[in-house]
């Protein structure tokens, strides 16, 4: 088994990676996002692709996800941990905390989200009812048990379109639908994750109180603050779930 790492806003390079080599990978869907960095973390393998490019310049709506997922795969990758940055529509999380959700909702719209779209072969529908791997969830809880780390398991995160942030009715309405944290990357990333058979879990850092959950307007110097400290833990929960997880495996 290997673990690919999606490095998402604020986690563009991971400072615990002992790097091996980079490759530049082509697809039948395109480009990934970068070249994929193989390197240790650890002293166990894994393969680390940040979504929104190197310099940060990919935004949501634009991520080539077929390309990426696939990249991942192609490229030995039977396990992956996604890094998703998000907004609180759940007042209990707290800026700069991490999530485990463990249900997805899709607003999305004009996005790549499956390989079975144009394929000659009979339809093909995939079982989505959970929506992400819950034994690597177990794995990455367990990691921030030993990590000292506090992670909120369980909540519904919303896949909005982006790469505006959105509006106070939209996040009501969003509440009102049960989502518990919004961000821009969930989705199709999820779904074509499934339909590759990886095991896919996401770790969420909460970078704001999403609109409305404050006073003010979406301050993006203090996101940059508060994702700057998650990604930190991020980076500590991974160090330790890692060799949990090629335990688990082995």
């Amino acid at each position: 088994m290997k673990l690919g790492i999606i490095g998402g806003s604020g986690l563009t390079h991971l400072r615990n990676l002992t790097v091996q080599e980079r490759r530049v990978f082509r697809t039948p869907y395109g480009e990934p996002s970068a070249p994929m960095v193989h390197g240790t973390v650890g002293g166990q393998d894994v393969i680390f692709l940040p979504r929104h490019g190197q310099a940060h310049t990919i935004p949501p709506h634009r991520v080539n996800y077929q390309a990426n997922l696939w990249a991942l795969k192609e490229s030995g990758a039977t396990h992956v941990v996604a890094v998703n940055a998000v907004g609180a529509i759940n007042t209990a999380f707290a800026s700069g905390s991490l999530v485990l959700p463990d249900q997805i909702i899709d607003y999305t719209y004009d996005r790549e989200h499956t390989f079975f779209g144009n394929s000659p072969e009979p339809v093909t529908h995939i079982d989505f009812t959970n929506p992400y791997c819950e034994m690597l969830r177990e794995v990455l809880r367990r990691g921030a048990i030993e990590a000292g780390i506090d992670l909120a398991v369980g909540a519904t995160y919303a896949a909005t379109q982006g790469p505006r942030f959105e509006t106070i009715a939209e996040i009501r309405r969003l509440e009102r639908d049960g989502a518990d944290i919004v961000g821009m990357t969930g989705m199709p990333e999820a779904g074509l994750a499934r339909e590759l058979a990886l095991c896919y879990a996401s770790v969420a850092v909460v970078a704001n109180p999403a609109a409305g959950k404050a006073d003010g307007e979406i301050d993006l110097r203090e996101i940059e603050r508060f994702l700057e400290g998650g990604m930190g833990k991020v980076r500590a929960l991974l160090e330790h779930a890692i060799p949990l997880l090629y335990g688990v495996s082995a």
